[in-house]
């Protein structure tokens, strides 16, 4: 611990370090540490850095990639425009009239700021793995559903002075329960098809529940957002944690499915996600004015006729994109002519907002986004 060397041999500190000891304080823990600060991480799989900063591409959004013929007459009309610049706050326009001028991003290369994963897979579980740890490992390199073996930060910050109990996470794609390790990490997760319970249930995430069970499978392992989204609602507005993680994934569904004006639809639902979160963040006392929102993806996806898939043989897939916005957070904006950052910077700067070195926990680690923490 930091504090103990530097005041190491003071009996007051002495003192408080038993304390600290009896209480559960563990390796990490700052003096700068906010007993106010809250973090919302979320990520939408597989979203194209091409779409966040371009906006739809006119070429892609044809009738045989939607739907097997279906017209996309009202699609064109919704999202296509005359500059990029348009065309992504057609698509996003929460991220670009909000997110972005309060907050920062990175990863538009067209901007020359890269932002791109270091796992070398270039898909989810590694990606998810990398964002919450602070590294690639090499060793995690299938998208089987087995307990990730390594520690999240997730997991890490739940033990912390102050944190215990208040961390949870969410995902629509049912091995994020064991990417963040349900069985081990000590916090409520959901994930997938499975209902939640928490108490006192509330009739709404019963419905909620219900609808997950009653709604047809479209895909193995991973029911629409919606029902994710708002399950991660319902347990934001009766628990109020510090630290909620939700993971959604519909964006990259549409993509494998070759489905270009779904997956637009999907991203733009995201948006709205977003919109409806922080808006409801805002209007609550404990989050106004204390909460960082993070956003970015695990992976990218190819260009052209490529844009439907990713991993190691497409070496594009490496470029996602990064955001931050909150009261820690300048405005800096869209991030141009700036050095590249990585996704395993994210967790660290995560605990940062919060008063955490995750470094001094987790060596290996990227060091957190110097210009996006105040």
């Amino acid at each position: 611990m930091d504090g103990q060397r530097c005041f190491r041999g003071a009996v007051w500190f002495a003192a408080f370090a038993l304390l600290l000891g009896a209480t559960g304080g563990t390796r990490g823990w700052s003096q700068e540490a906010d007993a106010k600060a809250r973090v919302i991480l979320v990520m939408t799989d597989g979203l194209r850095w091409q779409e966040v900063f371009r906006g739809a591409d006119k070429k892609l959004l044809a009738s045989k990639g939607y739907f097997n013929g279906r017209s996309v007459k009202e699609l064109r009309a919704k999202y296509l425009a005359a500059t990029p610049e348009e065309r992504r706050e057609r698509l996003m326009p929460f991220l670009w009239k909000t997110v972005i001028p309060q907050g920062q991003i990175y990863g538009d290369r067209d901007a020359h700021s890269d932002a791109s994963v270091t796992n070398g897979f270039n898909f989810s579980y590694p990606g998810y793995n990398e964002t919450l740890t602070g590294f690639g490992d090499p060793t995690v390199d299938s998208n089987d559903n087995v307990p990730n073996h390594n520690v999240t930060v997730l997991e890490w910050l739940n033990k912390q002075q102050g944190l215990q109990g208040q961390v949870s996470a969410f995902g629509a794609w049912n091995v994020i329960a064991a990417i963040v390790n349900a069985g081990r990490c000590g916090f409520p997760v959901n994930a997938g098809y499975e209902p939640f319970e928490m108490s006192p249930m509330t009739p709404r995430l019963e419905l909620l529940n219900a609808l997950k069970v009653e709604t047809p499978k479209v895909w193995d392992g991973e029911p629409y957002d919606a029902p994710t989204f708002n399950t991660a609602m319902e347990y934001i507005k009766e628990k109020k944690p510090r630290v909620v993680f939700l993971s959604l994934g519909e964006t990259d569904e549409w993509a494998h499915g070759g489905n270009y004006g779904e997956y637009l639809s999907a991203a733009n639902r995201v948006d709205s996600y977003l919109e409806k979160l922080w808006t409801t963040l805002q209007e609550m006392p404990e989050y106004k004015g204390n909460t960082t929102l993070i956003f970015l993806t695990d992976h990218g996806r190819g260009g052209g006729p490529e844009w439907t898939t990713h991993g190691q043989k497409i070496p594009a897939s490496k470029y996602i994109f990064m955001g931050f916005m909150g009261p820690q957070t300048p405005g800096l904006g869209l991030r141009a002519n700036v050095p590249g950052v990585t996704q395993s910077q994210v967790a660290a700067t995560l605990a940062k907002y919060l008063g955490f070195d995750w470094n001094a926990e987790q060596p290996k680690a990227g060091k957190p986004v110097t210009a996006a923490v105040k």
